[in-house]
């Protein structure tokens, strides 16, 4: 955790994974994140499995919520709203992701909040933006990758089109624009005094995404095709490769140089010419050649070759590289029990900056007494807010 951030200050409204990643990105930067969650049963992700051994404690929540504060507070109801609009004085940052229109339904429009702070800052996460037909529609991250082009890419050419294992939608298009769209409004109002509403569509984010193949597809005269395209298995430079006991290979030689390294370093300078030439006959040689090692001994054979091929890995194994080992990219938090838990930690590295021990993620309202005292709330007033929920 890193204090770059410190003095923002964001009421997190959102559940489940865009806006918990992007609140986390921000908390680790030093942000006061507080999640705001019903007094019910808060984030839904608290109770998704898999549990953390021993506990009834989601694994998945544990890996979006550190370094945050959870505030219970019910803004279905009179009461919990007046509460949001006076914490709303200190918390000039708001992020939510529900359904266009929940906001209003709630009385907690953009206009409403400008009424208890002019400056405020909104963030809207929404699978498909504020207006538009969809805008209402509900959806995941598989849906969006279809209908922005991204899933009909994926996939062998002969075959169906396959889900990514990684949300990009959910993260690229919603989570990473979110928390840019956060800080340029910031660094914004730190000039002019104005506040923003922040409109981020989850399609808009994963389409953006593809620019580089929708300014191929404006110049061809023909569709992109799944398994056909430059990046996507249609050229022998650049693919994956079963290697002799059944696991795979990566190869990304798409510069000239790497590809005739590659070439020269496998025995086959025959085929330097031939980088780009779609002939089946040589995707059968490069195969082949792939299958007379395992993936083991194809990994020392290249450590000390500039030719981009790598070992497709397993998860299981990603944590124990040494290039991830090097870069400490896992983080230990330590549960109540004495556990350490491993959770993926930020990726952004800071030289200048220094980093202190991150923090657990919260229990359920774990800090709602001391954000509303901190916020001016008396005794009385905090006795009465628990009585009423």
């Amino acid at each position: 955790m890193y204090q770059l951030l410190k003095g923002v200050r964001i009421l997190d409204l959102t559940r489940l994974l865009p806006g918990g990643y992007a609140s986390q990105l921000l908390a680790d930067l030093g942000a006061e994140v507080l999640k705001v969650e019903d007094p019910w049963q808060g984030d839904y992700l608290r109770w998704m499995k898999p549990y953390l051994p021993g506990t009834q404690e989601s694994a998945l929540f544990w890996s979006l919520n550190r370094n945050k504060k959870s505030l219970r507070l019910n803004l279905k109801s009179a009461e919990g709203r007046e509460v949001f609009f006076r914490l709303l004085t200190k918390f000039d940052i708001v992020l939510e992701g529900f359904r266009p229109g929940v906001m209003e339904s709630l009385g907690l429009s953009y206009k409403e909040l400008q009424k208890a702070n002019p400056a405020v800052i909104l963030c809207s996460i929404s699978g498909y933006g504020q207006d538009g037909p969809y805008s209402r529609r509900s959806g995941h991250d598989i849906n969006y990758m279809a209908l922005s082009g991204a899933l009909d890419l994926t996939g062998p050419a002969k075959g169906a089109p396959l889900p990514t294992a990684v949300q990009v939608a959910d993260i690229g298009g919603g989570a990473l624009m979110a928390a840019t769209g956060i800080l340029s409004a910031y660094i914004s109002r730190q000039e002019t005094g104005r506040g923003q509403y922040i409109d981020i569509s989850m399609l808009d984010g994963v389409i953006s995404w593809q620019t580089m193949l929708y300014a191929q597809q404006a110049v061809s005269n023909s569709p992109l095709k799944r398994g056909q395209g430059m990046l996507n298995g249609g050229e022998v430079c650049y693919g994956v490769y079963e290697t002799e006991d059944n696991r795979f290979m990566s190869l990304g030689a798409l510069e000239p140089k790497f590809w005739k390294a590659f070439c020269e370093a496998i025995g086959h300078s025959d085929l330097i010419d031939k980088q780009f030439a779609q002939d089946s006959r040589v995707l059968k040689q490069v195969e082949k050649v792939f299958k007379t090692r395992t993936q083991e001994e194809w990994t020392k054979f290249f450590i000390d070759k500039d030719v981009c091929c790598e070992p497709i890995l397993e998860l299981s194994e990603v944590r124990e590289h040494p290039q991830v080992r090097a870069r400490d990219l896992f983080t230990p938090l330590t549960h109540p029990s004495g556990e350490t838990i491993k959770v993926v930690g930020n990726p952004l590295k800071f030289t200048e900056e220094e980093e202190i021990p991150n923090q657990n993620p919260p229990n359920l309202g774990e800090q709602t007494r001391e954000v509303l005292k901190e916020a001016g709330f008396t005794e009385e007033e905090i006795r009465v807010y628990e009585q009423v929920g």
